[in-house]
């Protein structure tokens, strides 16, 4: 009778649980609706309620005949399991959310957008200690769920706790992200004192592994929030640096000395950090001036921008003048990669005037930036795009602030936090001498092959096409096809790709349009490296394969590329899986 009795409680009690846990998740939209809306007041009110039935299914998971039932052998971890849960969803609604809420009027993130007035950043750095504390609290949560073993769980038990790993480790990142967020991005916006950056603008045009040859060059400066660009400048103008700059010898080895002696050249390599460090170095030899760290953005980028601020009046007379060639006197969203990447060289036909071209608009773009005119929410979701295609790439010379950058992709690292453990990356660098990789396509997909000897095997698969016309020798320019200066034929385009595995495992072959051919093998960081050249007449297509053996890494793969003109979405493809026998 008394088993009897204490079934059913444990029963009702399970009820309670289920439905306070539940009702609980169905209220999150609402508060993502509520925050998204910049509606505190209902954002509160919502969280309140929530808070309600966390602590109702917590109590009920604290229940003396429940705790008791957790001691008994089989059974015992499901009802163990069940309280965790609960217990979990209470800490992140009382630690976590309720916390973050309170604060929520202080945490508007459109005030570190830049404005010519500058931006109140005290705000944010009061915040901060909040924020940090709600990211502990559920981080903490997370890491007691995931010590449960699941395999020892009934299904129903089991599924909705797996589910709760997933929800938590979601806003874990998202929590992360805001308290470093919170806690560096003052600091340098300028609130403490006032930041010189350099800005590199890539132009994917003549590629470089982390997207293109860094031709504009300025100094992006930062006080108090308020942004002014000055100290415009270009790559060539910097001239050959001699003696070169320092370079780590591997990545010196596979990309060649011009990685320290060429501005044009410091990010043939993939890994920013490296070449923004080599950038700073060329930069601060040249001109006497110190930065604290470097900026990345490419033109695809800028339209992102362009998207937020609305189109851009060309008024500098110095460009105005270079659109009675046939350039367009306003720049959008639209028309601004074609018009840096492709119709620049087709209308101006100086090199100088052409870097000043490039130069002007970023000046044009950067200061209707400053103005604090542009939508907040779009330009956050265009910077946030830029930043997780590779478009936007951040480094500082704080090394505080440089080791929160490198927990994101926005560092431009190929090692490190950043880099998944299973993590593949294709790279592209011009071996033309020229700007026609306008016209060439890539797809890029991977391959899970069949394990071989218990190891994990993955084929890399790049197709590429010059789409340049027929005639492209002598319809386009010769500053474009580069005119065989460098041994390539008008017209075609050499491209040299880099294969990167992950770490421990080898690069085993290379395949070119499906023949086995000679690679040049590496390691960098602790992963192998595959190089080959491939050289493309108009309209020709071809294929690389390397094939990555012994992958110690059992998770899902997934992989990086340099970003091109292209859309992401267009060049990586979905992952392929062989046909293995039994």
């Amino acid at each position: 009778m008394v088993a009897l009795a204490a079934a059913a409680w444990l029963g009702e009690r399970a009820t309670t649980i289920n439905y306070e846990l539940n009702t609980a998740s169905e209220l999150i939209p609402s508060i993502k609706d509520a925050v998204a809306a910049n509606d505190s007041k209902r954002a509160t009110a919502v969280t309140e309620k929530l808070r309600s039935h966390t602590a109702e299914a917590k109590r009920a998971a604290e229940d003396p005949v429940w705790t008791l039932a957790s001691s008994i052998p089989i059974a015992g971890p499901n009802f163990s399991a069940v309280s965790e849960v609960a217990r979990s969803a209470d800490d992140v609604a009382t630690l976590g959310l309720e916390p973050l809420v309170k604060v929520f009027d202080v945490l508007d993130w459109d005030t570190l957008l830049p404005s010519s007035s500058g931006a109140d950043l005290s705000s944010i750095e009061a915040a901060a200690p909040t924020v940090s504390s709600a990211a502990q609290a559920v981080r903490l949560s997370a890491e007691r769920l995931h010590q449960i073993d699941t395999t020892k769980l009934l299904p129903q038990v089991a599924d909705p706790l797996i589910r709760a790993r997933g929800e938590l480790l979601d806003v874990t990142g998202t929590l992360d992200a805001a308290a470093h967020a919170s806690a560096t991005l003052p600091a340098m916006l300028g609130s403490d004192a006032p930041r010189n950056y350099l800005l590199m603008i890539q132009n994917n045009a003549e590629a470089r592994a982390s997207g293109g040859i860094p031709g504009a060059l300025a100094i992006l400066s930062l006080d108090g929030g308020k942004l002014t660009l000055s100290a415009q400048s270009s790559a060539g103008e910097l001239g050959i640096m001699a003696p070169t700059v320092p370079v780590d010898s591997v990545q010196q080895q596979i990309y060649s000395a011009r990685l320290g002696k060429f501005m044009q050249d410091v990010n043939l390599t993939p890994d920013f950090p490296t070449a923004a460090a080599t950038a700073q170095a060329m930069w601060e030899r040249k001109t006497g001036q110190r930065v604290d760290g470097v900026l990345s953005i490419d033109p695809v980028a800028l339209g992102y921008i362009l998207d937020a601020t609305g189109s851009v009046k060309i008024s500098n007379p110095e460009l105005t003048s270079l659109t009675n060639l046939g350039l367009p006197a306003e720049l959008t969203g639209t028309n601004v990669v074609q018009t840096l990447l492709s119709d620049v060289y087709a209308k101006i036909a100086q090199p100088k005037l052409q870097d000043a071209y490039f130069a002007g608009v970023a000046q044009e773009i950067f200061a209707t930036l400053s103005t604090g005119k542009a939508d907040p929410k779009r330009l956050m979701e265009g910077i946030g795009r830029g930043a997780s295609e590779g478009r936007i790439l951040v480094w500082s010379d704080e090394p505080q602030e440089q080791a929160v950058i490198d927990r994101y992709p926005i560092a431009g690292a190929i090692s490190g936090p950043s880099v998944a453990a299973a993590q593949f990356g294709v790279y592209f660098n011009d071996g033309t001498g020229a700007k026609m990789d306008y016209y060439v396509k890539h797809s890029v997909g991977l391959i899970k092959e069949c394990p071989k000897d218990g190891y994990e095997q993955t084929t890399v698969r790049i197709t590429s096409t010059n789409t340049a016309p027929a005639d492209a020798a002598t319809s386009l320019p010769a500053y474009v096809t580069g005119d065989g200066i460098f041994g390539v034929p008008p017209g075609s385009v050499q491209t040299n790709i880099m294969a990167y595995g992950p770490v421990q495992a080898n690069v085993e072959i290379a395949r070119l349009d499906g023949q086995k051919t000679e690679f040049a093998p590496y390691l960098h960081s602790g992963r192998p490296v595959g190089v080959l050249a491939v050289r493309l007449a108009p309209g020709e297509s071809r294929t690389v394969e390397f094939t990555f053996g012994k992958i110690v890494q059992h998770t899902e793969p997934n992989l990086f590329v340099t970003p091109t003109v292209q859309d992401v979405n267009d060049v990586i493809l979905p992952t392929g899986v062989a046909s293995c026998g039994q």
